[in-house]
């Protein structure tokens, strides 16, 4: 059976009798649903049960059929086109970024808080069925691949803030249960929820795609009880002086663990202090003693860590960065796996005693550099199986393989064809951010790169933005165009504010060579960061005044509910509803690299454009890269007018951001090079038209 239909049916029976006045943002509501009541700010009081059911029928059972059959004639095209890699539907997508958490988190009963039990017993933070509220939204705005951040059980252990974060894995074959809604009681059992919402997502055209996590998992994890072999130890009682050794002998702070550098790092006094604080595991240590704590862990349950702690004095040790000299300190959340057996091949000629207990180091850590002799194969064979099984549970799509890069090619090898094995057309997105490893993992099976467009494109001074946008069509694997990530400042806290938001997320449109990435909340001009993992300015914990509710919390870790009541909340979602049929008219066009032309420009500041090649026409992009002030800007057709006969002294304006439709374009000066006015952040998209009598 549906789903969809069984959701809808646990909805009208669960419905209660007594009156909800359920605040939600216009934002969740743009299919028409007729609402109660209609609040200034913008919310809208709905009862949450004949919303949902309305959403399903009014949109979701609407292109139900309609989408099946295109679903089928897209997987025949796929294998017909031999030539491109399964899973190369994602270089034509656009991609929204999502934590289920948080993306739905709102003060439903207006109480000021963020309750996890209101008082009508329903969920305020995130779940996978008020997510569905948000796919008229996304459908609005033209993206059709939903990445979803972990959703796997995430352990409370060590948590970082409010929650924790979704990254600390403790199970990877359950979902969480804080995504569970209680709408529906027990009449759908969480897989059956997921379930629902991939169903959804896929009625309308958009595919799923997950984030998995390999190379860590949680210190408190349900691995630990039949595998403590498969984890690193410390004696309980040094948890609290553990740190990533600090090499003073390495002059250069934050380096990569190079071979260069290893044998000064294992003759540092440091060093070897911290690797003499690993001890084997407690089953390797006594057998027998470990046996009688898993029979009382299964007669009492509670935490592993404790009861280890208890007969053993042992602990997990927690994860650090692979980055020599790194101040970051240690994850106290996450732990590595033992990805090999044995010491590393290339180190552990370092080693004064070999017989010593496995331990993290820089070295061990970057498995993909310093290999061992004997892969952890039934680890191995465990990682390989979590992503089938949500292909076979839950029909996902696609998914991104974190720290991918420091796993060993042939675990990643074994991921990538275990569940091309399932769908030969499922997408994979390797966390490469280096660009120049993009040929090599596209020859690794991935589909596309992270790339480095969040740390390049906010930075339009430098000239990192036109360096990003011009260099990444030479790249062999496609990459993401965005401004910002789940770990980054937001674009619209960034230096430039919203112009330079729009500006980046409607241009990010047509990059070439890359795909549209969207983060959650960046349409709305959230200006929050939900992490500070990366290129955090010392103030990144205060973009929000100091009476917001939201204020220094970041939602990867704590209660966090984006700012969709912001005035300018339609203004992102507007424009992209705009250049929506644009892209997909062209999206041939601008994802085939032979049909790229650069371009430059006569006058103008440092505008930013590029141009394709159509059947009977040329596409022109073109940017104004300055998010503060206006100017006039003259591209330079000569070598286009060259290569192609043109129709003189007219073209066509598509898509201009701060006029309202299309229209017919006359400015040419006397050699026929297009010039026009252009905003502050303003985009212009034309056509040329070729002449069609020759």
């Amino acid at each position: 059976m549906s789903k969809l239909l069984k959701l809808r049916e646990a909805l009208v029976a669960n419905k209660p009798n007594y009156p909800l006045n359920y605040a939600i943002p216009e934002m969740f509501n743009l299919f028409g649903h007729s609402s109660l009541s209609i609040l200034n700010n913008g919310e809208h009081l709905v009862n949450p049960y004949d919303f949902l059911v309305d959403l399903i029928d009014q949109v979701l059972l609407k292109h139900y059929e309609s989408h099946e059959v295109a679903s089928l004639s897209q997987l025949k095209e796929a294998k017909i086109a031999k030539k491109h890699m399964g899973g190369d539907w994602i270089l034509k997508s656009t991609v929204y970024s999502m934590m289920i958490r948080t993306s739905t988190t709102w003060d439903h009963d207006r109480n000021g808080y963020v309750d996890e039990n209101n008082i009508y017993h329903l969920k305020e933070t995130g779940t996978f069925i008020k997510t569905l509220a948000l796919l008229p939204l996304l459908d609005k705005m033209g993206v059709d691949a939903i990445y979803l951040l972990p959703i796997s059980k995430f352990s409370l252990k060590n948590k970082k803030g409010e929650l924790g974060s979704p990254y600390g894995v403790s199970n990877f074959f359950e979902l969480d249960p804080s995504l569970a809604d209680p709408m529906v009681g027990e009449a759908l059992s969480l897989d059956d929820q997921f379930q629902a919402l991939v169903e959804a997502a896929h009625t309308l055209g958009m595919r799923v795609m997950i984030d998995i996590i390999p190379r860590t998992n949680a210190t408190e994890s349900d691995l630990i009880i039949d595998h403590p072999d498969w984890f690193y130890w410390i004696k309980s009682s040094d948890l609290a002086v553990y740190n990533p050794p600090y090499v003073d002998e390495i002059n250069d702070r934050t380096v990569s663990p190079t071979m260069k550098y290893m044998p000064t790092v294992y003759k540092s006094k440091k060093v070897l202090e911290h690797i003499r604080r690993f001890q084997f595991d407690p089953k390797t240590q006594n057998k027998e003693l470990w046996a009688k704590l898993k029979k009382e862990y299964a007669r009492k349950g509670g935490s592993i860590l404790e009861l280890v702690d208890k007969h053993f004095g042992l602990t997990i040790a927690p994860a650090f960065s692979d980055h020599i000299n790194d101040i970051q300190p240690p994850w106290t959340d996450v732990t590595f796996f033992r990805m090999y057996l044995d010491h590393p091949i290339e180190t552990s000629k370092f080693l004064e005693d070999k017989n010593v207990a496995p331990y993290i180091l820089f070295d061990t850590i970057k498995s993909n550099l310093y290999p061992g002799h004997k892969p952890n194969k039934e680890l191995w064979d465990t990682l390989a199986n979590i992503i089938p099984h949500y292909q076979k549970t839950y029909g996902i799509d696609g998914a991104r393989i974190d720290m991918g890069h420091a796993l060993p090619k042939e675990l990643v090898n074994q991921i990538i064809k275990t569940a091309r094995e399932v769908d030969p057309d499922f997408a994979f997105i390797a966390e490469e951010l280096n660009v120049d490893n993009a040929k090599f993992a596209r020859g690794l099976g991935y589909n596309m790169i992270i790339g480095n467009g969040f740390s390049m494109q906010p930075h339009i001074w430098e000239g990192k933005l036109h360096h990003f946008y011009y260099k990444s069509v030479d790249l062999d694997c496609a990459v993401f165009a965005c401004g910002e990530t789940h770990d980054t400042p937001r674009l619209a806290a960034r230096d430039g504010g919203q112009n330079l938001s729009k500006f980046l997320t409607v241009m990010n449109m047509f990059m070439p060579n890359g795909v549209p990435f969207i983060n959650s909340g960046q349409e709305v001009y959230e200006r929050q960061p939900m992490n500070t993992g990366i290129d955090p300015r010392p103030n990144e914990l205060y973009m929000l005044p100091a009476d917001d509710p939201f204020y220094m919390k970041l939602a990867l870790f704590d209660k966090f509910a984006l700012h969709y009541l912001n005035h300018m909340h339609n203004d992102i979602p507007d424009n992209l509803a705009r250049v929506k049929p644009i892209r997909k008219k062209y999206i041939n066009v601008i994802t085939d690299k032979k049909n790229y032309i650069p371009i430059s420009f006569l006058e103008g500041y440092n505008p930013v454009g590029f141009a394709y090649e159509a059947k009977d026409e040329v596409l022109i992009i073109v940017g104004n890269a300055n998010p503060f002030d206006a100017q006039h800007v003259k591209i330079d057709l000569r070598p286009i007018r060259k290569r192609f006969d043109l129709n003189q002294n007219e073209g066509r304006i598509l898509y201009a951001m701060h006029e309202s439709g299309p229209r017919m374009f006359y400015e040419f000066d006397e050699n026929q090079n297009p010039y026009f006015f252009m905003g502050a952040g303003e985009v212009k998209i034309l056509v040329l038209q070729k002449n069609k009598s020759k």
